[in-house]
């Protein structure tokens, strides 16, 4: 099995539309961005990991801990593009993009993410995780679903729900076919990252806001594995205080 160096990097952007500045909201005395930077350095599988912002006020807090962080772009459409940009600063095979508002992500995840890369042959363009998901998050737009070919490759991602179901109760979905959501990280092989400008622009993701739309209608090959490790990400401040109080109750009980 064919060792591959890894670099996890974080795409930061201080300007989150539902709420503002939450990558620095302070939870049990750190910001957010810290713990998703500590939780990502615990996967054994990681050689390093880089934070990538467009903010001062995330490159001083970042230096502050004596993380990595390099300064990008505020035009940088996607956080993939973010990625792009600082390719030249990342000597890897392949690179670990974990979303900036995951304080609990799991390393095993992570090195998870890493076993395929390293196992799969040919080796995939791009590898991401989905979970399995309920009723109430079918139709919920900010939970991105996955169909998949019968290898676990993916065929499509949506903000709608799919497969739709023909001739049953919307109540009954669930029950009549499974329904995957999108866990937002995605493992790249660098190759992959550095022909992102030469690829088409997709009206896929123009429509569905969905960066990864780009690569899949371009013919990249994307490959999805299915896992319980479903991190909890923070999109409102209800989610915040959720999370604050899971990661208080967890140093306490330590």
């Amino acid at each position: 099995m064919k060792q591959l160096k890894t670099i996890v990097v974080i795409p930061a952007r201080l300007a989150s539309t539902r709420l503002p500045n939450k990558i620095l909201a302070d939870i049990g005395g750190h910001p957010m961005l810290w713990h998703i930077y500590q939780r990502c350095l615990q996967a054994s599988k990681v050689s390093e990991v880089h934070i990538a912002t467009d903010a001062e006020k995330v490159v001083e807090a970042v230096q502050n801990w004596g993380g990595k962080v390099w300064m990008t772009d505020t035009n940088c459409a996607s956080g993939t593009e973010r990625i792009v940009s600082i390719l030249d600063n990342l000597d890897c095979d392949i690179i670990i993009n974990v979303q900036g508002d995951q304080p609990l992500i799991e390393p095993t995840l992570i090195n998870q993410l890493i076993e395929i890369f390293e196992k799969k042959k040919p080796m995939p363009d791009i590898v991401t995780p989905a979970c399995p998901i309920d009723n109430e998050k079918i139709f919920d737009p900010n939970l991105v679903k996955i169909t998949r070919r019968h290898d676990g490759y993916a065929l499509y991602f949506s903000r709608n729900p799919i497969p739709y179901v023909r001739d049953v109760k919307t109540e009954n979905w669930p029950q009549t076919t499974p329904f995957l959501g999108h866990i937002g990280i995605y493992g790249y092989q660098r190759q992959v990252l550095e022909t992102y400008h030469s690829l088409p622009k997709s009206p896929l993701e123009e429509a569905e806001k969905l960066e990864q739309l780009r690569f899949l209608q371009a013919g990249k090959s994307i490959f999805t594995f299915v896992t319980s490790n479903y991190p909890s990400s923070v999109d409102t401040a209800a989610d915040l205080e959720r999370v604050r109080a899971r990661i208080v109750s967890s140093s306490n009980n330590k």
